[in-house]
């Protein structure tokens, strides 16, 4: 008599889901960010965001700093989109006290506006394939970044936290030549820009690793509140930009990338595709910074003090929609400031879009949502 045996199968054997942390310390998320696992083998059952580690309650500082110093709070929460977070603050300010901004200082708004986001962008086009075993492209994009990157500092004389913007305009006028010199580096960026473009978007691993992979469709994408490129890239076609336009947008033809196909590749190119348009925006805005004289900022008192009420200000930022509601009772600091980030919405989505994946997916996915945890925890 001869015994059959099953070998390898593994069955008939108990088994039990695993509950894993990614982080909160881990190299894996982008900045101090845990994500609470459930496991079946290497796939992903169900994942929890627990966010908070990096919370310094910039909105209650808010309340104890002057009109002129909550720009230095603001422009820190998402730290690779200074520029733009301090603009969204003094817009609602602005807004409620009803100033109008000198011409030049718009135009100037606009252009430096577009140039964070092309900073921005050029961060995760870096730091996104190297997450996933890519080591060159981040070479190409800290190239291109630092092109960027001295415009920035010789009109600000910041590298990061630019505090250049003011309640009633820019913090100065930019130096002589300046204009010049910023063509000069965005002709430059756009020139070399197709070495990172052309070693990373079409690569076989690249595809491998994100076609396909993480597919948060437009109804998902609208339902958790994304926006930015996230959104974009699942077809949601919405640009405040374009659809509610501020600054000189209102004047401008800004060109909207989208795809649908909602995954991992579709939002890089997203992301790819919006530096070459936002160069043509920051190089149509220079042109017309160049034709434009006068103030950069309006003259106020050295006591800023809105008026009492309350106003909502929202700003397309480079990862997506920042809303800033303010209330004031009239005194020299704010009641009340409340900040909508992109990237506290965006990350919800991650309950959604990680079940069902292996857990080396779950790297490509995370890095594809393109957030910053700052901009979560304010």
């Amino acid at each position: 008599m001869t015994r059959e045996l099953t070998i390898g199968t593994g069955a008939g054997l108990e088994t039990s889901d695993m509950v894993l942390n990614i982080g909160p310390q881990h190299p894996s998320t982008h900045g101090v960010l845990r994500l609470k696992l459930v496991l079946d083998g290497e796939r992903v059952v169900s994942c929890e965001p627990v966010v908070g580690y990096m919370h310094r309650g910039a909105e209650k500082l808010f309340e104890a700093r002057d009109y002129r110093q909550i720009i230095v709070l603001a422009n820190r929460h998402d730290w690779l989109s200074a520029f733009n977070n301090e603009l969204g603050v003094v817009l609602a300010v602005e807004r409620l006290m009803g100033l109008e901004v000198p011409e030049r200082a718009v135009w100037l708004r606009t252009a430096l506006a577009e140039l964070n986001r092309v900073l921005n962008h050029l961060m995760f086009l870096g730091s996104y394939p190297l997450e996933i075993g890519a080591i060159t492209p981040v070479f190409y994009a800290f190239r291109e970044r630092e092109t960027i990157q001295a415009v920035m500092e010789e009109a600000s004389g910041g590298r990061m936290h630019y505090m250049f913007n003011r309640v009633g305009g820019l913090k100065e006028e930019v130096p002589a030549g300046w204009t010049t010199r910023a063509r000069l580096a965005i002709d430059e960026v756009r020139r070399r820009l197709p070495d990172l473009d052309n070693i990373i978007r079409h690569n076989e691993i690249f595809l491998a690793r994100t076609k396909g992979v993480g597919v948060l469709t437009a109804a998902e994408a609208a339902a958790f509140g994304a926006s930015g490129p996230v959104a974009r890239a699942s077809g949601l076609d919405f640009d405040l930009r374009r659809d509610e336009p501020y600054l000189a947008y209102g004047e401008l033809d800004v060109p909207v990338v989208t795809r649908t196909a909602g995954d991992c590749h579709a939002r890089f190119e997203c992301m790819l595709d919006q530096v070459y348009a936002s160069l043509d925006l920051a190089q149509t805005c220079l042109d017309r910074v160049d034709r434009t004289s006068g103030p950069v900022n309006v003259r106020l008192p050295k006591v800023v003090k809105a008026p009492e009420g309350h106003t909502y200000a929202w700003t397309e930022n480079p990862l997506g929609i920042n809303g800033y509601y303010l209330v004031s009772r009239g005194d020299r600091t704010p009641w009340r400031l409340k900040l909508r980030t992109a990237s506290y919405a965006n990350v919800q989505a991650l309950t959604t879009l990680l079940p069902g994946c292996l857990v080396p997916d779950l790297i490509a996915i995370l890095g594809s949502m393109f957030f910053v945890v700052g901009d979560i925890d304010k």
